[in-house]
Formats: structure tokens, C-alpha cells, sequence
């Protein structure tokens, strides 16, 4: 296998692994998710809506084909990691809680640049 399949497949699993689970967890209402959604002013509903849409993301960019469906998936996530950064940093936390949001989004972007051919929307001429 090429170092750069290689790569797409670490950073994809790692990536869709991590909006999984945090997509489960906004689902558990446990006292820290309510408490954060809370901190940042979102509604305790908000972790409905974001947790399915982080799931519905993770299947979609590992699924076979449907190259369009991973290409809104990616945009998607860009929108929500470059939204939880802001929120992070208007609601006054340090920089532990805004680098989170940054690393899942550079583990995102290695996925994005070493997807391969049949996962890439085709360019018409």
C-alpha cells in the first residue's frame, strides 16, 4: 500500500472516529456536554443537532463511493471545527479548549488532501 493511501486511511479513521464518538457523547446530555453547550450559549437541543450531523459526517466519509455526499461531509465539518474554535475563543477559554478544534481540524485537512481519485468528485471539462 502507498504511503499516501496510507496516510488518507490513519487520518480518515482517526478523524471519523473522533466526530463519531463526539457525536455519541453529545447524545449522553451528561452534566459536562450540557454544562459546555451551556458556556458557549448554545441550547441544550444544539447537541441533538450536532450530534447527528457529526455522525451522519463520519459514515459518509467512510463509505464507499458517493464522492459529492464526502465533498458537503468535509465542508460540513470545516463550518463546525472553525465554529467551535470561535465559540471557544468569544467565550474566554484558553487555549487547550481552541486547540482541540484545530487539531481535528488538521487531522481533517490531511484527510482532504490525500483522499484518493475515487473519492474525489470528478472535474468535468
Amino acid at each position: 500500500m502507498k504511503p499516501k493511501l496510507i496516510g488518507y486511511w490513519v487520518s480518515t479513521v482517526l478523524f471519523a472516529g473522533m466526530m463519531a464518538m463526539s457525536g455519541a457523547m453529545y447524545f449522553s446530555h451528561s452534566p459536562e456536554v450540557t454544562k459546555g453547550f451551556a458556556h458557549l450559549g448554545y441550547p441544550p437541543y444544539f447537541a441533538n443537532l450536532l450530534g447527528v450531523a457529526k455522525i451522519l459526517g463520519a459514515v459518509a466519509l467512510l463509505a464507499p463511493r458517493f464522492p459529492i455526499l464526502k465533498e458537503w461531509a468535509y465542508s460540513g465539518f470545516t463550518i463546525t471545527l472553525v465554529s467551535a474554535v470561535v465559540s471557544h475563543a468569544a467565550s474566554g477559554d484558553g487555549a487547550k479548549e481552541v486547540m482541540g478544534p484545530l487539531i481535528g481540524l488538521g487531522i481533517m485537512a490531511a484527510s482532504y488532501v490525500l483522499r484518493p481519485e475515487g473519492r474525489r468528485v470528478a472535474a468535468k471539462a
